[in-house]
């Protein structure tokens, strides 16, 4: 179970720190907000499980960033786009 905790909580951490930085270059302050909380929330996962990580929960771990940033770069002109926001 922790495996996919961990990979999800990495894959939303990085998923919404790219994110977030499309939201900065692109001056969309509403979803820079909205997103700060989500960082938030998921980083708190990451630190309150990964000490005590295994080496497959922290191979998982780390199979979770390139996944989420690769999602961001396609979705955020997809999600933007679509709500304007």
């Amino acid at each position: 179970m922790n495996h996919a905790i961990l990979f999800l909580s990495a894959f939303s951490t990085v998923f919404l720190l790219g994110f977030q930085q499309q939201n900065v270059i692109g001056r969309h302050y509403l979803s820079a907000a909205v997103v700060s909380f989500g960082i938030g929330i998921s980083q708190i996962f990451l630190w309150r499980i990964v000490p005590t990580a295994s080496l497959g929960e922290i191979i998982a771990t780390l199979c979770g960033g390139p996944c989420g940033i690769t999602a961001a770069m396609y979705l955020h002109p997809k999600i933007i786009r679509r709500g304007h926001a």
